[in-house]
């Protein structure tokens, strides 16, 4: 089962003003972007964003589990508090920073 458009639209919805936030589809499923970092995935309409200290501090005991089989855990965020805009967008906010920009990839020579 892959994510809806919808779900993508709606939690964009939530974090719009977390900073400039975006969305890329990936083998099915989503890559959440806020400031250029990859911030959150969206596998099977579950939304599972990366861990950060920050992020770990403000949700203080949080289920984890990866978001694709064989992968590592990421943070997951039921789906009742992402009704929540005002407490979904502060996270992002706060997780952002800790996350690196992704690397540059070098042109060909």
């Amino acid at each position: 089962m892959s994510t809806k458009q919808s779900t993508i639209d709606y939690l964009l919805g939530q974090i719009n003003t977390a900073g400039e936030v975006s969305a890329r589809k990936m083998f099915g499923e989503y890559g959440v972007y806020c400031d250029g970092r990859v911030i959150a995935l969206v596998c099977d309409d579950q939304l599972f964003l990366k861990p950060t200290q920050a992020g770990k501090e403000y949700l203080g005991d949080v289920e984890v589990a990866p978001p694709y089989p064989g992968g590592k855990d990421w943070f997951l965020i039921p789906e009742d508090q992402w009704e929540d805009a005002a407490w979904l967008t502060e996270l992002i906010r706060i997780m952002t920073p800790e996350i690196p920009l992704p690397a540059k990839k070098k042109g060909k020579k």
